[in-house]
């Protein structure tokens, strides 16, 4: 045999050794090892981030000199004065930040609420590994986003608004999916729980949610089950999942999205932080009161 020809045996044969009695050293396979591949999540805020990318390139913003700045909002300032105090803002437990981009807003709720100010490009640099850095990004994509006219209703309601999303929001899916659906609800949203409990039986409504404090209480007739354990439960009892736009902050929306293609169920976001995220994803979102 040709040099050649003896190297590419030797090779073929070392890659497939065969298992030797009383081999006294551990056999080490010559095969290479698998290629490595992002997690779901990563790809998912990977195509959010290459989206605000080539909307700031395409439109000479990356370099231009604006800051971008994200606020705390008091609950006054981001929900105004509401009949129903159990909203998680007005408990402290959640906070709604505001991106300002060339005076187009973008907002994102997050139990992780921080200030910036600086260049778009900066925010691109981000990481997007924790509560913090998404909570800025996602604000800031729905800011540019609305400044370049790709998004809409990016600002939350107020006062009475709130009321009335959730009762069109429970109107809408019961009319297209019939007054006996199943309807899983993903994070505790206590007007859109109380309207779906007036129009369903409490066996046909099961809520997720992250706060310990409603983890296996009864709200509204309905007991609220541990997001962290159920949120798969969901999918295989419901008819049709609504989740909190702010799960696209807290890195659980991917796995909402791969459910959702798992069990065939419809899914549907509601809320302004997932303005900018539904229309790159092409994901359903209701949001009948924001402006």
């Amino acid at each position: 045999m040709t040099t050649a020809v003896k190297r590419a045996y030797h090779f073929i044969i070392g890659r497939n050794q065969k298992e030797r009695p009383g081999r006294s050293y551990a056999r080490k396979s010559m095969k290479p090892e698998s290629k490595w591949h992002p997690s779901k999540e990563k790809k998912m805020y990977t195509k959010l981030k290459t989206a605000l990318i080539d909307l700031s390139e395409k439109n000479s913003l990356m370099e231009s000199k604006v800051n971008i700045t994200a606020k705390i909002l008091t609950s006054e300032e981001a929900i105004g004065e509401t009949e129903r105090k159990d909203f998680p803002l007005l408990q402290g437990k959640e906070f709604l930040i505001q991106a300002d981009f060339k005076n187009a807003l973008g907002q994102a709720f997050t139990d992780a609420p921080g200030n910036f100010k600086g260049k778009l490009k900066e925010i691109l640099e981000l990481k997007l590994t924790n509560n913090s850095e998404r909570a800025l990004f996602i604000a800031t994509l729905n800011a540019v986003m609305r400044y370049l006219g790709a998004a809409e209703k990016t600002i939350h309601c107020k006062n009475k608004e709130p009321e009335l999303c959730a009762r069109e929001i429970a109107k809408t899916i019961i009319d297209k999916y019939s007054a006996d659906v199943k309807i899983g609800i993903v994070g505790f949203q206590p007007a859109i729980i109380d309207y779906f409990s007036k129009e369903l039986p409490a066996e046909n409504i099961k809520v997720t949610d992250l706060d310990k404090e409603n983890i296996n209480k009864i709200k509204y007739g309905v007991l609220i089950w541990d997001g962290r354990k159920k949120t798969e439960e969901l999918f295989k009892t419901c008819d049709v999942i609504l989740a909190t736009g702010s799960t696209v902050v807290n890195d659980g929306l991917s796995q909402l999205i791969s459910l959702s293609e798992k069990y065939h169920k419809p899914l549907y976001l509601y809320g302004t932080t997932v303005a900018g995220t539904s229309k790159v994803l092409n994901l359903e979102r209701l949001c009948f009161q924001a402006s």
